[in-house]
C-alpha cells in the first residue's frame, strides 16, 4: 500500500495532467471499473453519450494527458489506466480534501461517516480506531 512520507505531494506529483472536463472523468471512472475496455465499451457505459467519434478524440486526449494508453487487441484498441486504481483514489481524495475541507482530513472523515446513512460494524468501528491510534503514535 503506498504510504505518503513526510508532507502529502501536491495532486500534480501523484498524477499526470489532473484537470479533466466532466466526461473525461466519467470515462476515467468506467476505465478504472472496468480494468480495461474498448471505445465502443466505453460509448456503451456513458450517461448521455456522445458520439463514438467524439469518445475516440477524448480517449486521445487522456493519453495525451497521460491519464490512458491502449493496446491492440485484434482490430480495435484496449485502452488501460497509466496510473494505479490506489494511487487514483489517494490523489482524488486529497483534491476532494482540498477542496471542500479547506485540507481537514478529519472534517472529511466526519462528512462521510455521516453520509453512510447507517450504523458501523463493530470491525469497522475498530479500523477507525486503529487507524486513529496510528496516527497519535505517528504525530500525524
Amino acid at each position: 500500500m503506498f504510504e505518503p512520507q513526510g508532507n502529502a505531494p501536491e495532486p500534480q506529483a501523484l498524477l499526470p495532467e489532473t484537470r479533466l472536463s466532466r466526461r473525461e472523468r466519467q470515462i476515467m471512472d468506467v476505465v478504472y471499473q472496468r480494468g480495461q475496455c474498448s471505445a465502443a465499451e466505453i460509448l456503451e457505459a456513458l450517461p448521455d453519450p456522445p458520439s463514438y467519434s467524439a469518445v475516440r478524440a477524448l480517449l486521445r486526449i487522456l493519453e495525451e494527458k497521460g491519464h490512458l494508453r491502449h493496446e491492440q487487441q485484434g482490430t480495435h484498441y484496449v485502452y488501460l489506466p497509466t496510473v494505479n486504481p490506489e494511487k487514483a483514489r489517494r490523489s482524488a481524495l486529497q483534491r476532494l480534501v482540498e477542496t471542500f475541507f479547506h485540507g481537514s482530513a478529519s472534517q472529511a472523515a466526519m462528512a462521510l461517516l455521516d453520509l453512510s446513512g447507517r450504523d458501523l460494524s463493530t470491525t469497522e468501528l475498530d479500523r477507525l480506531a486503529g487507524l486513529i491510534e496510528d496516527c497519535r503514535k505517528e504525530g500525524r
